[in-house]
Formats: structure tokens, sequence, C-alpha cells
């Protein structure tokens, strides 16, 4: 059945948005409804796209309140019992979920996949830049709002070529259909769904299954899992600096800014500059300069390309710099990203003082990951630990902020709520703020910002 009407529940969320944007682009109908406001919501509607932010059924569009030819996307994190999904179920609505539709779209292209625990968001998005600035070109579905295009949504005229960023939650992934896959990590994480880590990594492996004949599995050395290859898949490694079939030499930081040589198995591309100072960026620069190296992308072109990528929003971003202060913002929301990250904003700023906000992400991360994340945060210097936002959960007996607080070590920590960051900060001139976390703590970013200009004469 040819639908020509897409209705999203949880629009705002950055696969649904990015799908939402394609079939807009497309010239269709397209809506949604989204719990919460949001920057993405809000370019969205300038976009065009109607979005509701109240549940009851009155408020859908009338055109979309009828089952003949429309289609509803649902994303995992809505509620069963959310009044308009309970609407579109008992008046016969088509209802996929949007890995599935993603899957659809892409089933007859030629589909690059990047898959893992950490990094497939920056390795999605460079592997998109690399090969859109080039003479292959690209479509791409990304995880995050690349700063290049300020979108999560490439398209191309002239390019079956699409890169994906594939989520392993709620086995997501499961419904691509690869002919080349990335895997950069496999450490456990949503173990909400998959209960154990063997699970979780078993979940890789049948990914790994999907990679058409003729494929190719690209995977970081040291990943933890058993491919499953079909005949004719050709396997690599790639590692940042630890050999493998492609990998990083000659990393050397100079003005803020990352040099090194790129190793194939048959040639070396020298002196590649990556602007995000990010030393596991250099890491996920490797891979997807191998996938754009494999697609045929010149040496010319990866240099150009690599010097001008700009990043992702919320991603080691800079927000705020005078004499006193540096404000920096992060993505960070598990044990191992949030390790990455404060040990490059180490790097970058030695002997400056380090004051992290983290806020945690899930009541179940935070229950399967305490000691983790109380290890990692008692790098910083200081440590302000908000409460745990819910997102799509509900409450667990016993699971807050102070199974993470009370076991880290430093004697410089604060447990503070959302609502009393600001006055907590008021006055103060920390050397080094950075705001950690996957929930709504982006939303206190601005606010932050105008009380440390307030404070200061710096310049944003």
């Amino acid at each position: 059945m040819d639908f020509t009407k897409y209705y999203f529940l949880g629009i705002g969320g950055m696969g649904m948005s990015a799908l939402a944007r394609y079939f807009n682009s497309k010239g269709f109908q397209t809506a949604g409804y989204d719990r919460v406001q949001s920057k993405v919501t809000a370019d969205l509607q300038t976009e065009g796209i109607q979005i509701n932010f109240d549940p009851n059924v009155d408020q859908i569009p009338i055109p979309f309140r009828y089952p003949e030819n429309t289609l509803v996307v649902v994303t995992p994190a809505i509620p069963d019992d959310l009044p308009q999904l309970v609407y579109f179920r008992e008046n016969g609505f088509t209802i996929k979920k949007r890995a599935e539709v993603l899957g659809d779209i892409t089933r007859k292209a030629s589909t690059i996949c990047i898959a893992g625990t950490h990094g497939k968001t920056t390795t999605s998005t460079l592997t998109a830049h690399l090969l859109y600035q080039s003479h292959i070109s690209c479509n791409a579905f990304l995880g995050g709002i690349a700063n290049n295009y300020n979108s999560n949504l490439l398209l191309s005229k002239d390019s079956n070529l699409f890169v994906i960023e594939a989520d392993e939650y709620d086995r997501s992934f499961h419904q691509l259909s690869p002919y080349m896959a990335v895997i950069t990590s496999a450490d456990p994480d949503h173990l909400d769904i998959y209960q154990t880590p063997e699970a979780y990594r078993e979940s890789f492996e049948h990914f790994t299954s999907l990679i058409s004949p003729g494929g190719i599995l690209l995977m970081k050395k040291g990943v933890n899992i058993q491919p499953r290859l079909q005949k004719g898949v050709k396997q690599y490694s790639y590692s940042m600096n630890d050999g493998g079939d492609f990998y990083a030499e000659n990393i050397h930081l100079v003005n803020h800014e990352f040099h090194f040589d790129f190793v194939t198995p048959s040639e070396r591309i020298s002196d590649i500059r990556l602007k995000i100072p990010i030393r596991i960026n250099i890491e996920n620069s490797v891979a997807a300069i191998a996938l754009a190296w494999l697609n045929g992308v010149t040496k010319e072109e990866i240099r150009t390309a690599m010097v001008s990528y700009s990043g992702i929003y919320r991603r080691f971003n800079l927000v705020f710099r005078s004499e006193q202060t540096i404000f920096m913002d992060d993505y960070a929301h598990h044990p191992k990203e949030l390790k990455a990250s404060i040990l490059s904003i180490k790097e970058l700023f030695p002997g400056k003082k380090i004051t992290g906000i983290f806020q945690p992400h899930l009541y179940s991360r935070t229950r399967d990951f305490a000691l983790d994340f109380a290890e990692v945060l008692s790098l910083l210097d200081e440590l302000i630990l908000l409460d745990i936002y819910p997102a799509r959960e509900e409450p667990i007996e016993g699971v807050s902020s102070e199974m993470i607080f009370r076991n880290v070590k430093l004697e410089n920590k604060t447990l503070c709520s959302r609502e009393n960051l600001l006055s907590l900060l008021k006055d103060r001139h920390p050397e080094v703020l950075v705001t950690f976390g996957a929930g709504d703590i982006d939303k206190l970013v601005p606010l932050i910002k105008k009380q440390l200009m307030e404070q200061t004469n710096g310049n944003a």
C-alpha cells in the first residue's frame, strides 16, 4: 500500500525527526506529536511540519485522523497508553516502528550502517560528510545534528548510497540491510532491554549476519563479539593507533587541532587534520576515512573534507569562552564516553581545574553502571551531580543519583537539583566548566551561558 500521509509519535527524537524531514522533503503530508518542545521540533515546524504537544486525540490534525493512506510511525519511547496511539490502534491505522520504516526506505539502496555502544553518531556523521563532499556523494540519516549542514538528514539526487546510524536499542538495527557495516564497540548498555551483557553482544553478532554477500564488515580491533558473516563478506579491522588494517600514526596536537597520518592496507594518506580536538574522534575518524577510502573517495577529497568537518551539536561543543572561563557541552552519557571526554578535556587544558555537571540518563543505566560512573567522574576536579533524567522509564525503587554520588572519590562534589543549578553557579568563575548528559541538560546550556556572560566580559 502506498502512503501519502505520515504521522510521527515522538517526532522530536533524533531518528524520528530525520525520517519526518525525509518524507516532508518528498512532498508527503507530514505531521506528528511530541511530549516536549525543543530546538528540533521548532526547526521541523519552520520546515512546514505540523507538530502538537498535547497527547489528546483532538490534537491530531484532521487529515491524519483517517487510516486511508496514512502511516503512523512510532518510537519505542512512546508509552502504550498514549491517547493518540490508542486511537490509531483502535481505528485500523497501519503502525510501524521507526526502524522498520528506515529499513523499508534503504532496503534497495547501498547502505552503510554504523553500529556500536559509543562513537556511532560521530562516525556516521563523519562518514556522511566525507562521502557527501566527494565525487561519490550520499544520503544520510544521522543520530545528531551535523553542524556543517544544520540537519540530521542529507539527500543526494545522484547517489543511491545511504549512511545510517544503526541503533541497537530495542534491536532496531536488525531491521537494516547493510552492504557495509561498522562496529565501533560492544560494551554492554540498554540492559533494561537485553538483561545480560551476553544478550547485548549476541545482538551485534546477529547484526553482522545481515551484511549482504560480497559486502564489508569494519570492526574496531578488540571488540568482543564473534561475527557471523555470509559468504563473500570481507572483514577489516581498525584502531586509533594500535595497528589493524586501518589506523593512525604520527598523532600530534597543534593549536587545539589533531594532525595524523592515515594508514590503509596499501597506502598512507599523510597530514590529515581534525579540528574537533577530542582524542576519541581520531579513532572515529579512522573508521570514517576507511569507509570513504573503500568507497573510492580520493586522498585530496579526504584531506579537504576532514579539515572542513565542524562536528555535531552537543558533541564536545565550545559554548562560551572568556579570560576566566571556558564552557563546553557534551552528550556523553555512558561511563566509557564520559571517560574519553574528560581525559580529552584534561589533555586540551592541562593544569586547569575541570568542573563537570553530569545529569544521569535513565534509572536502569544508573543502576547498572553506578560504580563505573563514580570512578570516571572522580577524574574531574569538581563534580556537580544532578537528578536522573528518566526519559521513557518509570522510577526504580532505591535508584537515584545518590548511588553514584556516594562513591565519587572527590572532596569537591555537590548533589544538586536541576532547578537549583543556576543558583549554585551564580558568582562562580570556573576555569573549565562542562555539562554532560543525554537528557534535558541541554536546555540549561543557554541559561548557563547567559549567566556566565553576565558575570564576565567574555565573548560567545
